[in-house]
């Protein structure tokens, strides 16, 4: 059975920066077998190894003053690693670390959503409120269309 793994990130004392944890607890709460969903606070060296033990890895990040103004879903490639460095800052070195580390290469998606406050509370704006549902709509689609669901 083909594996997929959710990785929400943010700051959840910030406002709007928690949307990429509270999609992946909402992703979590699906309970699916083959899918495993991590709310973390900022990425990690040890999250390549969950990384290497799957077939497909999603991020979801909360964005400050997207262009766009919408939900996006891009694909990503590992980036070029040339040290291991201890803070982790984006997908793409994670995903190059899990390569570097564990020799495995794997599809991913970024998807990021769009917020407003990013100031010390819990509220979630209106804006980041409507993104999270579609979010979560992407990533139940790309799960789908990838054969997850």
């Amino acid at each position: 059975m083909k594996t997929a793994i959710v990785i929400g990130y943010g700051n959840d004392l910030r406002s709007d920066d928690a949307i990429g944890q509270l999609i992946a607890n909402t992703i979590k709460s699906w309970d699916l077998p083959n899918l495993t969903s991590l709310a973390v606070h900022q990425l990690t060296p040890e999250l390549a190894e969950p990384l290497a033990n799957t077939d497909l890895a999603i991020f979801v990040d909360a964005c400050i003053n997207s262009q766009f103004k919408e939900v996006q879903v891009q694909s990503l490639l590992p980036s070029e690693l040339n040290t291991i460095n201890t803070h982790i800052s984006n997908p793409r070195s994670l995903l190059a670390l899990s390569q570097m580390l564990y020799g495995h290469s794997l599809p991913a998606w970024l998807v990021t959503v769009p917020g407003v406050n990013f100031e010390l509370g819990d509220r979630i704006s209106p804006i980041a409120e409507k993104g999270i549902q579609i979010a979560i709509f992407k990533i139940r689609e790309l799960l789908h269309k990838c054969n997850y669901l």
